[in-house]
């Protein structure tokens, strides 16, 4: 993920993203991509994966990583993603 997109992710995850969930569990990276928290951190929900029903894009700490629903326990159902164009 370059400098920019990164940007992107954290000004929408300090708008509350698509949903926040809590952790039920430590999860550590396995890979570079993967979000690490501990259990009962609280994780803002950036995107549902669409390669996978259960894999999920988060902002945990200042991290941007995926993680498995399975770790988490979500606190309402997520937004639909709205997609819109910026004017230049």
């Amino acid at each position: 993920m370059d400098a920019t997109e990164l940007g992107r992710w954290t000004r929408f995850a300090a708008k509350g993203g698509i949903g926040m969930c809590t952790a039920l569990q430590d999860c550590i990276a396995e890979e570079p991509e993967d979000l690490m928290f501990m259990k009962d951190d609280v994780i803002t929900v950036l995107m549902q994966l669409v390669d996978n029903d259960d894999v999920y894009l988060g902002y945990c700490e200042g991290v941007v990583g995926r993680f498995r629903g399975e770790s988490v326990r979500f606190h309402s159902r997520l937004k639909k993603p709205v997609m819109t164009k910026r004017a230049s």
